[in-house]
């Protein structure tokens, strides 16, 4: 089983998104588990505060760290020592190969951000800092959402079926081929012949230039970290435009 804990003073952000559709049956099921605590339940004085003023002044506010570290602490008192994880902008930036390595993980600890930031010294109590882009989220629970529903769906059991979880995209370092379905024809546009053939080494063959297309047309970064030499001479060599 994996568990998820997540320190956040918005723990009802989510409800909604640990009982409903995949995850909220992978719960159910007992193949996933989570704990959401508010850093509130550790502040120590009557107006259960966690932010102050920042030190060498500034706009906004800026998280204690004592709050949030008693939480994390609770946590691993629950349910074992976890991988902790600070959800920031300044952090690593998330990738499916992140999701990959965290999915053999029993117990990680996201924590979420507020306000101005986070009090430098709770970074030392993490594991690692994760980004999930170049921009900035009123805070971190959005964030926090997207790396457990990407590691979630990689735990065995999950995902009905397991092929999904591995022809995708990012998992060979491409972009996904595209994806077709009924009606054959929709306003004028028409499901490529080949899908229709039934010869599967075509299909698999359109299907990889296809992603080979589309990766050098929408993200070319991508195929300077692929391993496979063929790349280039098929890339070099396709001339149609990727769907």
């Amino acid at each position: 089983m994996m568990r998820f804990g997540i320190v956040t003073i918005f723990p009802e952000f989510f409800v909604p998104f640990f009982t409903g559709g995949i995850l909220g049956k992978a719960i159910a099921s007992g193949l996933v588990a989570e704990t959401c605590l508010s850093p509130r339940l550790f502040a120590t004085d009557k107006h259960r505060s966690v932010d102050d003023e920042p030190y060498g002044g500034g706009g906004g506010m800026v998280m204690r760290p004592g709050p949030i570290i008693s939480a994390v602490e609770n946590l691993e008192a629950l349910h074992g020592v976890s991988r902790r994880i600070l959800l920031t902008p300044s952090g690593t930036p998330f990738t499916q190969n992140d999701a990959v390595r965290l999915s053999s993980e029993r117990h990680i600890v996201l924590v979420c951000g507020r306000y101005e930031g986070i009090d430098e010294r709770v970074s030392a109590q993490m594991c690692e800092e994760l980004s999930i882009g170049d921009f900035v989220l009123m805070g971190g629970e959005t964030a926090a959402m997207a790396v457990i529903e990407c590691i979630a769906r990689l735990v065995p059991g999950v995902l009905g079926n397991p092929i999904s979880s591995v022809q995708e995209s990012f998992n060979e370092g491409l972009l996904e081929h595209p994806h077709f379905t009924r009606p054959v024809s929709f306003r004028g546009q028409h499901v490529p012949e080949v899908l229709r053939s039934g010869d599967h080494q075509q299909i698999a063959a359109w299907r990889r230039a296809q992603s080979l297309a589309r990766t050098r047309a929408r993200r070319p970064d991508l195929l300077s970290k692929h391993r496979d030499p063929s790349i280039e001479e098929v890339v070099a060599t396709r001339t149609k435009k990727p769907l």
